[in-house]
């Protein structure tokens, strides 16, 4: 890991939280949706929030 200060690490901290409340949100409302065209967008936006999450997530390990 990168020598990150404790400020940083905080930053990485609160985005990794708004990451996961995002493919939440996204697999949520995926879920509910009945439109294929829709359904199939929201899982593509998920699942780019899930990657952003295990990105920010190496930068922490």
């Amino acid at each position: 890991m990168a020598n990150l200060s404790s400020k940083e690490i905080t930053a990485l901290e609160e985005q990794l939280s708004a990451e996961r409340m995002l493919v939440a949100k996204y697999r949520g409302m995926a879920s509910q949706c009945s439109d294929a065209v829709i359904k199939n967008k929201l899982d593509t936006i998920a699942s780019r929030h899930q990657q952003h999450f295990d990105r920010i997530l190496t930068f922490l390990n």
